[in-house]
């Protein structure tokens, strides 16, 4: 056994890093903003850093990129570095902030390129995220052998009771082609619990 670490690091790939510096981009519809999430999950693959979702957090005003997330479960070893978390941490990372709803800052969108799994779920209120927009379905990312986590079935609603607004199936073929390239190359499908 080794010995406990003293910092947890999730190391970036070059291009996600180099993207989020260069992008100085207004993306002023939903369908813009989701086709970034899907175009960031679809590099993940083509780059082999991660697995097949992406991220994005935009300002809800000004529509602007605040951070960029894909999945890298598999080359960090971490089963919570999902594209949203990844997303979330960056986010509160550059603001300086666990609550992205704290006041003074604007208000954020998180935008993913499939609807959330039970974790990512569970983070959401948490981070101050005021709105939800998804590509593919849980059940899209389930057909492949991904294994979801147990979710409310309501789980829109939900989101909504707390002031999270939601929007679903946006892009959602686009989305599910990049999930089902991920299958045909046969890559990873981590944590797919067969009963």
């Amino acid at each position: 056994m080794t010995s406990a670490p003293s910092s947890i690091i999730i190391e970036l790939p070059a291009w996600l890093s180099d993207f989020m510096a260069e992008d100085k981009s207004v993306y002023p519809d939903k369908t813009s903003r989701m086709q970034l999430a899907i175009r960031l999950a679809r590099r993940n693959i083509e780059q082999e850093s991660g697995g097949p979702f992406g991220a994005a957090i935009f300002d809800m005003s000004s529509h602007t990129l605040l951070a960029a997330g894909v999945n890298l479960v598999v080359p960090s070893n971490c089963s919570i570095a999902h594209a949203e978390m990844v997303a979330i941490t960056i986010a509160q990372q550059k603001l300086g902030s666990f609550d992205l709803g704290a006041e003074g800052l604007p208000r954020f969108e998180l935008v993913t390129s499939c609807e959330p799994c039970a974790m990512c779920f569970g983070a959401i209120p948490w981070s101050g995220i005021r709105h939800l927009a998804c590509g593919a379905r849980d059940e899209d990312a389930r057909a492949i052998g991904f294994d979801e986590g147990p979710k409310l079935s309501d789980w829109s609603a939900a989101l909504n009771e707390r002031g999270i607004t939601v929007e679903t199936d946006i892009c959602r073929d686009e989305a599910i082609g990049v999930l089902n390239r991920y299958a045909e190359l046969n890559r990873d499908i981590y944590n797919a619990r067969q009963s």
